[in-house]
């Protein structure tokens, strides 16, 4: 059973993913010259680790497809350079937040408690969390809290890759363990793929090591009340978007 914190980082996940698929961001791409929403993705999200082969991108994100990582990176950054489109990338999500989280409760204050827990985090083996915290402006108001839960997605994110390769799995194999081959085709692998749900039990394994790593952070950052507060205020935000957005 998942624990609060957890529950409430999966919220920050989802929400983070209504942000970067929502057809806001893509017009926001669009009116920029991106041809569609994934190639504004790949440039702006993988921009801040500057101008590197398409490869080095796909290792960074891990589950994505290398060969659909490659073309869309590479359509991306045809329209403005890496680290300009990272900069534009911001700008979407600080625009996202501002227009969609303009009447959470308690805006301020989880800015505060999700500011703390950036601050704490080791960047050390997450590349594309490092990048971001150095990039994204000091916006302020419900902008500025999008830039943060986009932050500890990004975080979290990068210690689950980690986790998964100390399992021993590769990322194909973690995504196939879900049992959900759709998930993979979503992800750009194509084809019948192998059945890997007998590899289910490693991939709890490296779950349970992405939320014990993440939950060091929250402990070194907030006091076990603050977490409390912060694991409130999160479902406030989730209740908000998922309701908007069904």
């Amino acid at each position: 059973m998942k624990t609060a914190l957890a529950e409430a980082e999966s919220t920050v996940y989802r929400v983070g993913f209504v942000c970067l698929t929502h057809a806001d961001t893509e017009a926001f791409g669009g009116r920029l010259g991106y041809g569609d929403l994934l190639s504004f993705y790949f440039a702006g999200r993988g921009g801040v680790l500057g101008d590197v082969d398409a490869g080095v991108v796909a290792a960074a994100m891990g589950f994505w497809e290398p060969g659909m990582v490659r073309a869309k990176w590479n359509a991306g950054i045809d329209v403005a350079a890496p680290r300009r489109a990272a900069h534009d990338y911001g700008r979407a999500i600080a625009a996202w937040g501002e227009h969609h989280l303009s009447d959470i409760t308690g805006t301020e204050r989880l800015i505060e408690l999700a500011g703390r827990v950036v601050a704490a985090a080791d960047p050390s083996c997450v590349p594309l969390f490092a990048g971001w915290c150095a990039q994204l402006p000091a916006a302020a108001g419900p902008a500025r809290l999008m830039q943060l839960l986009f932050l500890l997605r990004e975080l979290r994110g990068g210690l689950h890759l980690a986790a998964t390769t100390a399992a021993g799995l590769s990322p194909l194999q973690a995504t196939l363990a879900t049992g959900r081959p759709d998930l993979a085709h979503q992800l750009g692998w194509q084809g019948t793929l192998p059945d890997c749900t007998e590899l289910a039990a490693l991939r709890e394994q490296a779950e349970d090591t992405t939320d014990r790593l993440t939950a060091s952070v929250y402990d070194r950052a907030l006091s076990p009340d603050e977490r409390a507060e912060f694991i409130d205020l999160v479902a406030g935000v989730g209740a908000r978007v998922f309701s908007a957005t069904h």
